[in-house]
């Protein structure tokens, strides 16, 4: 307020503002999701990067927070055999700031694939405990269930063919065997299979 510009002659001229590329660019990692899922029959999915936002993937370097963008990670599976070890990271990524700035030349980003684990289903198969007098007739599994039979994923399952058999006075396995149904695969599957007892005890009365 105290200075009147006819008092002057002024020359202005500007600087410049230069920022150069660093020496050794910003070392950050994205990591692609995992899922790790027991078969039940459905198919399993996983995709993304671990803190995705709609932004993109966050990453830190001197403090400051950036996004990634432009990797895709993604793999579904069904069955056991659909499990994957590693699942590929495809695209390229491109770095932005928090104001949107394309930074990506001044990053160096690598990925850690993630992975797709479907472990097997546990099923447990257990025939019955079976007791009579002496009859002089065989005691045998007949139509009796399973007293056991859980783990089959929906809609599948086996079919069970009994061959233990007790006459005489005395006790033994009652022996059965399973065949998988055709929609069935043994691969997804930990069976463990036991089996109960048939035993022929003494009448009281001979």
């Amino acid at each position: 307020s105290n200075t009147d510009a006819n008092n002057y002659t002024i020359s202005k001229s500007e600087g410049t503002l230069t920022v150069s590329n660093r020496d050794a660019k910003y070392q950050v990692n994205v990591r692609a999701n995992s899922l790790t899922a027991t078969y039940d029959g459905t198919v399993k999915s996983v995709s993304g990067f671990e803190k995705e936002t709609a932004d993109g993937i966050p990453v830190t370097a001197d403090g400051r927070t950036y996004y990634v963008t432009g990797l895709t990670s993604e793999a579904s599976g069904t069955k056991v055999a659909d499990s994957k070890a590693t699942i590929t990271v495809e695209g390229t990524a491109v770095v932005k700031d928090t104001a949107g700035n394309d930074v990506t030349a001044q990053f160096n980003v690598t990925a850690t694939p993630g992975n797709l684990t479907i472990n097997k289903r546990d099923v447990t198969l257990t025939s019955a405990t079976l007791s009579k007098v002496y009859d002089g007739t065989a005691l045998t599994n007949g139509t009796t269930a399973l007293a056991t039979e859980t783990g089959w994923a929906d809609g599948e399952g086996a079919t069970y063919t009994f061959t233990g058999s007790q006459t005489l006075v005395g006790n033994s396995a009652n022996a059965f065997s399973y065949t998988l149904n055709s929609n069935t695969d043994a691969n997804n599957y930990t069976i463990s299979k036991s089996e109960g007892t048939l035993t022929v005890s003494n009448r009281d009365a001979k």
